[in-house]
């Protein structure tokens, strides 16, 4: 193996076959030892964490083929922290999607003055650049059209899948009264030029909320998958 990329939360490897392997590490987004999924740091490690992100992961990645949602997923192996992935290619520097059913985090900080934590959303979807040392600033389709990143065409599927997943995940956790308010997803395109779904979808990329209290990553993991 060949290691292409140290991430925050995952290592990235090529592999012989020419795919890739991600290793999910134990390390999670945060400041001063608080998680925050929206954050642009490590902020803390949780012995843990790794496993349980993988293994809601392969819980929605294997719920989202069955229902024809390309992703980029190949198999796990849960414990060696593993995710054996095709070859996919961001857009630009890479893109993060953001589907919002109630206004919290980033989206309070921003617009706080004409809206209220813990507002009902309809799924909303806006665009974010990774790009530590700007913020991660937020992106229009027609900024993201007018610079190369990703065609409206292209922005419209985009959008489309993001909503499919999110509300996928959104009635599985409804189902033990758990209420989605955002997540953070990431796409790509394949060899054949289709956009996928990459990365992953784990506790610590969504904010989840159980009679009004915030249900920690690992947590989450437990009550979805049973484990």
């Amino acid at each position: 193996m060949n290691e292409v990329y140290t991430g925050k939360t995952k290592d990235v490897y090529a592999l012989d076959n020419g795919n890739y392997m991600l290793q999910f590490k134990d390390d999670m987004t945060g400041e001063d030892g608080v998680f925050d999924p929206g954050a642009n740091t490590v902020g803390l490690s949780i012995e843990g964490a790794g496993k349980a992100g993988l293994r809601l992961t392969t819980h929605f990645f294997k719920q989202c083929r069955d229902q024809g949602i390309p992703t980029h997923f190949i198999e796990t192996d849960i414990d060696r922290q593993t995710m054996t992935v095709v070859p996919a290619t961001v857009f630009g520097e890479g893109l993060e999607v953001i589907c919002r059913f109630r206004a919290t985090g980033s989206f309070i900080r921003r617009y706080g003055k004409y809206a209220v934590e813990g507002q009902p959303l309809d799924a909303f979807v806006e665009v974010t650049l990774k790009d530590d040392e700007r913020g991660d600033p937020p992106i229009s389709r027609d900024a993201l059209d007018t610079l190369s990143i990703l065609t409206k065409a292209e922005y419209s599927i985009l959008k489309d899948r993001t909503q499919k997943i999110a509300t996928l995940v959104k009635n599985e956790l409804a189902e033990q009264a758990i209420d989605l308010y955002d997540i953070k997803l990431e796409f790509g395109r394949d060899q054949d030029g289709e956009i996928v779904l990459i990365d992953e979808i784990s506790g610590g990329n969504m904010r989840a909320f159980k009679d009004g209290v915030y249900v920690a990553p690992l947590e989450l993991a437990k009550m979805v998958t049973k484990t």
